[in-house]
């Protein structure tokens, strides 16, 4: 039968050993602390995927049927 050391006089190689022996997994959880957005800040990088996105046409020109590039109509 082994000696009982207490922990404070164990070797720092044995405590490490110790340790690692009582540490277990935290299996499909992650420790992480989380917290939910609000939806009412700014956010920096919607917003710029929102103006990088190709295929985005600002309203003035989606609203009179006037594409990027193309001549105004000569009424207006």
């Amino acid at each position: 039968m082994e000696k009982f050391i207490p922990y404070d006089k164990l070797s720092k190689k044995k405590q490490r050993e110790w340790n690692a022996k009582r540490r277990g997994t935290w299996g499909a959880m992650s420790p992480v602390t989380r917290k939910v957005e609000s939806k009412k800040l700014y956010n920096r990088k919607k917003a710029r995927k929102w103006s990088e996105d190709s295929s985005a046409v600002p309203f003035s020109f989606a609203f009179y049927g006037i594409t990027a590039g193309a001549p105004a109509p000569a009424g207006r």
